[in-house]
């Protein structure tokens, strides 16, 4: 991401936020890194969060710094070690390996996009994972926490490689989790794709289109449509 953005226009537009730059993207970066940092070295949230470089400091030299301060504390505690989150189900530094690991490859794909470069892709487990997380932290909690119930019923299958999800939402009930192959032919509709298609998807970096969809798609344009408010 750093390396993309080193010297590229700081205004060019977000392909996926068309009202974000490369600069908002940068400055947000930097910013989370430093945020959790922060957090876990002092237990809980900041007081204020830091999301701009110091006057004369370059946009990127603070997203490298910022990284380099995030990845320090993270190598530093093993992945079960209890620390401070945002998610009940999982208080440990691995959660927050996790969930950095994800922040930045969304937005190293959204700088690379914006520049014209290729989009690499990221190992098919990674992508998973990628799928996991959207659906069972993102979907089926971050919606709660907002506030946001929706006013579609719906129950959808997601096929990717080996793996197949469940998403249900039903009022205020959101739910996602981890089904076979059976429990899916219960779903009003599928969608499915290779790993990288279905988490560029999931997180709104690709079209509608970009997955194959089959049965009720009306079930998933409800489903997208919530997604696209827990990820904002």
């Amino acid at each position: 991401m750093a390396d993309t953005a080193d010297g590229a226009p700081p205004g060019l537009t977000i392909p996926s936020r068309p009202t974000s730059t490369l600069a908002d993207t940068i400055r947000h970066v930097g910013g989370v890194f430093r945020m959790v940092a922060a957090r876990l070295r002092g237990g809980n949230g900041p007081v204020r969060w830091e999301s701009t470089p110091p006057p004369g400091g370059a946009l990127v030299e603070f997203l490298r710094g910022g990284l380099h301060d995030l990845v320090d504390e993270l190598a530093a505690h093993p992945a079960d070690e209890v620390c401070d989150t945002w998610w009940t189900l999982d208080r440990t530094y691995g959660f927050w390996r996790r969930r950095m690991a994800h922040e930045a490859t969304m937005h190293r794909i959204d700088v690379q996009s914006a520049v014209g470069v290729e989009v690499l892709s990221v190992d098919e487990g990674v992508a998973a994972d990628g799928i996991d997380e959207a659906l069972t932290l993102w979907f089926a909690h971050r919606l709660s926490v907002i506030g946001v119930s929706g006013s579609a019923e719906f129950r959808v299958a997601v096929r990717s490689g080996d793996r197949v999800w469940l998403v249900s939402s039903h009022g205020d009930n959101k739910a996602a989790w981890r089904a076979s192959p059976a429990d899916a032919e219960k779903a009003q509709a599928t969608v499915s794709g290779d790993p990288m298609v279905v988490y560029l998807w999931l997180w709104g970096r690709s079209p509608f289109s970009a997955v194959r969809i089959t049965g009720d798609t009306d079930a998933v344009a409800a489903l997208w449509a919530l997604l696209r408010l827990a990820t904002h």
